[in-house]
């Protein structure tokens, strides 16, 4: 966790002169957040500014206007404080990298920061200068649209990812022309929803709080993160935007944050919808109180701050405070000095260096789940050379749109190269490519094209079915009661196997769909996520083996919808399901007496088993892991846990391997869970390659919250595992002294 540095905050001087000259109002228009007039400036916007009655504009991309209002904020008005800039840059600009989801599944801090570096860079040409990105809500339930922003179920690794994307969006220099201010949101557990509806209630617990949500934040604020938002949802019962508990307490107070709070869009006058407050006069005390610095879009700081502040309400001292944390930031961003964009002094957004960098990460990105072997060879790679003709078959194989994902407010659809044109660009023209929808859009129940399907298919080699999910269906306000593959695509996938052509299906999806019906009846499985500009020619060469598979599975992939939640690092309960105790709902004899099964953890009517696990994936070779072993097996509080594995290419292609280290605490003051992830690390392994990976693991790295919730080490016996994924591998055993 961050430490609290008690050193004299940057800028103290130059903010304090500032304070000294703003009247109250003035105070409070740097607190608001207001939306742009869409590529000009509306009287009113201008009037606002001028008058110093706004600090920030959000949704403005056209850097003239954002020039315009900057010339406004910094000539026009009484203290020439610029404006911070606000838009929503999640997973590129007009270049569009794979989903954060996506990117997760390379398990390569690299890719996203490279991601985030480029993102920041088209922005900024525009005048962005502060993005609310990243999303490091923990998310294990995928019907919650907003699981597409977000970098997965687990806290290490969404940790790990989240300080990468802070570093890429803001450098190591926040002045920096094409370095722009990241965003840590949505704090804090906006991802455990009710029923994976957005907006919707958060009940956790406290210690589940701090072992799992909390820690990507801590890792954020560790790495410098410019700013954070608050999430819409309530914990137990107090709305994210008034929890003056976690918004200072946790983050001030104990971490030590002195950037800025934002509220998310509306959320300060929904206070009062969510029933906490009578009214917006209500809803501005409580969060001013709570620590929110900037309200975002609704205006209940401008319309009754200043009478808190007068009535004694709110303190003034809390405004200023409020007000230092906005001046901090745009005296960080070096906006005093730098307010203007210069475009022409950045690259061409979509340029090639941009778009071989969106190529490599979906690379990196796209999950091989099944590869079925046929007459001693696997289906995949393919061999362009042993085909005459291929089917390409679904709604999302030629949509340069839909491929882009969710919040891609200014992806440049141009940009993109989708599976059809990457194949008809790598494939002699002596194969031909016959393309069949199936299915006119991939919520569609039509059928009428099924036909044409089949007969693609009759007559090919190969069929290449690209279905999933369009982006409408994940992010923001788009959740989702049944996870399965919408519309009739289940069905049109029965249809093409039926011809008895091997089928290759690439899913396209936002969020972790339930495939248990189709996933091992093709013939191999490509989990592409929404892949972003270049995701067609990541597709076709990961096909063709012009490059092999690395990714791996960021969340579990369940079977059916009922399933869910259903992540790795489960609690091992007083009973746990085994292969002898569950039993099939169809096992059952009727009028079977009571307590006659069972009686261990595990639905009646579904493997208890997921249908991938976390961090499963395939490449097109094998590698060998030998059972890991411990240096010492006895290791002191404050020691490090030194484990290796040794681990073996044994086949004929290279691979790139992504050795994971989980541990479980088998006796602890509270339950603990079955496997934690405490390490990763990418190890390219040649053909016939062996080697040893090593981790160096500190003790601390096991701490947790006890029934006290002090974070705290608790000696005693662990198992460890060097392994391909969460539900793999031997364990060797080591103990921590007192």
């Amino acid at each position: 966790m961050p430490s609290v540095d008690h050193t004299t905050p940057p800028f103290a001087e130059r903010i304090a002169e500032l304070l000294a000259r703003l009247s109250l109002d003035e105070k409070i228009g740097q607190l608001q957040q207001v939306a742009g007039a869409g590529g000009h400036v509306s009287d009113d916007l201008a009037r606002a500014v001028r008058e110093g009655r706004v600090g920030s504009v959000i949704n403005e991309v056209h850097a003239p206007t954002v020039n315009a209002l900057q010339w406004i904020a910094v000539h026009e008005s009484r203290h020439g404080i610029p404006l911070l800039i606000g838009r929503d840059v999640i997973h590129g600009f007009a270049t569009v990298f794979p989903i954060p989801l996506g990117q997760a599944a390379s398990w390569n801090p690299d890719v996203v920061e490279r991601g985030a570096r480029i993102a920041a860079r088209e922005a900024a040409a525009c005048g962005v200068n502060w993005t609310f990105a990243p999303m490091i809500d923990i998310g294990r339930d995928p019907r919650w649209g907003r699981v597409a922003e977000g970098y997965g179920e687990d806290p290490y690794l969404t940790a790990t990812l989240a300080a990468a994307a802070v570093r890429g969006f803001q450098t190591h220099d926040l002045t920096a022309p094409d370095a722009i201010a990241a965003c840590a949101k949505h704090f804090v557990g906006y991802g455990a929803s009710e029923s994976g509806r957005d907006y919707n209630s958060t009940n956790i617990a406290p210690r589940e709080l701090r072992d799992v949500h909390l820690p990507p934040f801590a890792a954020a604020v560790q790495a410098g993160v410019a700013s954070v938002m608050t999430s819409f949802s309530d914990l137990d019962g107090i709305p994210a935007s008034a929890n003056r508990d976690l918004l200072t307490g946790v983050l001030r107070d104990t971490w030590g944050f002195d950037g800025l709070v934002v509220s998310d869009w509306d959320s300060i006058r929904q206070l009062a919808v969510h029933g906490l407050t009578a009214d917006e006069w209500g809803s501005a005390r409580e969060a001013a109180l709570a620590g929110v610095d900037m309200e975002m879009a609704s205006t209940t700081y401008a319309a009754h701050l200043a009478e808190l502040v007068r009535s004694g309400h709110v303190p003034l001292a809390q405004v200023d405070a409020m007000v230092s944390n906005v001046l901090r930031l745009k005296f960080r961003l070096g906006l005093f000095e730098r307010p203007f964009t210069e475009p022409a002094s950045f690259p061409v957004a979509g340029n090639d260096a941009h778009l071989d960098a969106a190529y490599a990460s979906a690379c990196e990105s796209i999950v091989l789940l099944t590869n079925t072997q046929r007459e001693h060879e696997y289906l995949l790679p393919l061999a362009a050379g042993a085909l005459q003709r291929v089917a390409v078959i679904g709604p999302l194989a030629d949509d340069p749109y839909e491929q882009l994902g969710t919040w891609i407010f200014d992806g440049d659809a141009q940009h993109s190269r989708t599976v059809l044109q990457a194949l008809r660009h790598t494939l002699p023209d002596s194969v031909q490519i016959e393309v069949a929808p199936g299915v006119p859009n991939t919520r569609s129940h039509d059928e009428s094209g099924f036909a044409d399907a089949v007969r693609a298919a009759e007559r090919a080699e190969v069929a290449i079915l690209v279905l999933g999910e369009e982006s409408i269906l994940s992010g923001e306000a788009h959740c989702r009661a049944d996870v399965s593959l919408p519309g009739a695509q289940e069905r049109l996938v029965e249809a093409v196997l039926a011809t008895g052509t091997p089928v290759v299906l690439v899913i396209m999806a936002g969020r972790a769909l339930a495939l248990e019906r189709i996933a091992h009846r093709v013939h191999a499985l490509l989990y592409a996520w929404h892949p972003g500009s270049l995701g067609g020619p990541a597709i076709v060469d990961l096909l063709f083996g012009v490059v092999a598979p690395s990714a791996r599975l960021p969340v579990t992939l369940p079977r059916v919808t009922g399933q869910i939640p259903i992540y790795y690092a489960q609690k091992h309960t007083g009973k746990p399901a085994t292969p002898e105790t569950v039993v099939s709902i169809h096992d059952i004899h009727p009028r079977a007496p009571q307590l006659s099964i069972g009686n261990t953890s595990f639905h009646l009517d579904v493997d208890p088993a997921p249908l991938f696990p976390f961090g499963y994936g395939l490449t097109y070779t094998w590698v060998e892991y030998d059972a890991p072993s411990v240096q010492h097996a006895e290791v002191a509080l404050t020691g490090t846990v030194e484990l290796s594995a040794t681990i073996t290419n044994r086949g004929a292609r290279a691979a790139d391997e992504v050795v994971q280290l989980y541990v479980r605490d088998l006796v602890g003051s509270v339950t603990r869970p079955v496997r934690e992830l405490k390490g990763f690390q990418r190890v390219h392994l040649a053909p016939g390659e062996r080697r040893t990976v090593h981790f160096s693991l500190p003790v601390s790295a096991l701490a947790f919250h006890g029934r006290d919730l002090t974070l705290a080490v608790e000696p005693g016996r662990f198992h460890a595992w060097v392994a391909p994924h969460a539900a793999a591998g031997t364990f060797v055993e080591f103990s921590v002294c007192a």
